[in-house]
């Protein structure tokens, strides 16, 4: 009985890790895979990086927001970002390379 429990429990967790494409948040209409790092070691300081801009810049700019804002407020409990190069900044200084744009900031503490 206890190998079938584990086995069963084993089973659900493989699939709790497992992600439906219907449950990706979209942004213009685009899924753009992100990704948030603390720069050395301060989780404080962040880069987002976003790929596949092309799609929508505009999409990825807003994903970008959303994957830093979900960050911070999870650590930190505050979305208020100081944002070095973000979604705010003037298009034209965001830096885009290889169809990944990146952004660095810092959450609020």
């Amino acid at each position: 009985m206890k190998f079938g429990a584990a086995a069963l429990l084993g089973a659900v967790m493989v699939m709790a890790g497992c992600s439906d494409d219907n449950d990706r948040i979209l942004f213009d209409g685009k899924y753009f895979p992100t990704k948030v790092s603390k720069v050395d070691g301060q989780r404080d300081q962040i880069v987002v990086t976003v790929r596949e801009v092309a799609q929508s810049p505009e999409g990825a700019l807003a994903a970008g927001r959303y994957a830093a804002v979900s960050y911070c407020v999870g650590l930190y409990g505050s979305s208020d970002i100081e944002w070095l190069v973000g979604p705010d900044t003037d298009p034209g200084q965001i830096r885009i390379t290889d169809n990944t744009m990146t952004f660095r900031g810092t959450c609020p503490q």
